[in-house]
């Protein structure tokens, strides 16, 4: 058995001894990692870690909060950054209207020229939605019919509405620590009915730490805790949870190569 984290940040501060870090996942059966650009000055550092170290990926992109620094972002740019070989994804991007730390519509054009990366690369888009569930679909099956692309919603905790929409286009819907929070009832049920074969685990580490170790740094260590509690909620055994989530990673991920055992 062996599990993925789809999506945490091995570049922040908290990571600095990284190989201690990435030593404690390994015992904790998470073999694979996949870091996260949120802004331009995280694109170098991503691509070193990913670089030097095999089962460790990276993916290029803006997040909605950084959106307004970043308005003059291009396809182009996108495109040349995932020609490394470790780059195999795009994002995080998306809509973030709780903080709205950047203005809506800059969002929304960021987002769609993460969308356009994606089809002309083929890689996976990595979409943050937050109290922005109409306008997420609305964007996403708009640009949908203007030419396919793959991706997945990372860190659901929102609306049934928005993982039945992005899976209508074949979206997978990746789950974090939240489902083990104490109030987190309605995403239980909402995880409970979501096929597994739609399903991916991840921390979003240094955040959102699992119980028990909620209010403390989160590490990639901690997948664990949210693969166990997919395999609650749907009564089966967390292998079985492993296996598949890791399975949908690499299909998904497709520039990806599965750990060797």
């Amino acid at each position: 058995m062996f599990l993925v984290d789809s999506h945490c940040h091995l570049n922040y501060k908290e990571f600095n001894n990284l190989d201690v870090f990435i030593e404690r996942a390994f015992n904790h059966d998470v073999r694979t990692m996949l870091t996260i650009g949120t802004q331009r000055s995280d694109f170098e550092a991503v691509t070193r870690i990913a670089a030097s170290h095999r089962d460790i990926y990276a993916s290029i992109g803006v997040h909605p909060h950084e959106a307004e620094h970043h308005a003059d972002l291009t396809v182009e740019e996108l495109v040349h950054w995932s020609e490394h070989p470790k780059v195999i994804g795009l994002g995080e991007t998306g809509l973030d209207y709780y903080y709205e730390h950047s203005p809506k519509a800059i969002q929304q054009q960021l987002f769609r020229i993460h969308i356009e990366a994606a089809r002309k690369t083929g890689l996976p888009l990595i979409v943050h939605s937050r109290d922005a569930d109409e306008d997420t679909v609305a964007i996403l099956h708009e640009e949908y019919q203007k030419g396919a692309f793959k991706g997945l919603i990372h860190c659901f905790s929102s609306s049934k509405y928005l993982s039945d929409k992005s899976i209508e286009i074949g979206f997978l819907i990746s789950i974090s620590g939240i489902i083990t929070f104490k109030k987190s009832d309605e995403l239980r049920a909402i995880v409970k009915e979501l096929p597994l074969s739609h399903l991916l685990v991840e921390t979003d580490a240094p955040y959102l730490a699992p119980m028990p170790h909620r209010g403390k740094p989160n590490e990639p260590a901690f997948t664990r805790y949210t693969a166990q509690a997919i395999a609650d909620i749907k009564n089966i055994q967390i292998e079985e949870v492993a296996d598949k989530t890791s399975s949908n990673f690499f299909k998904l991920f497709s520039k990806a190569e599965p750990p060797v055992l």
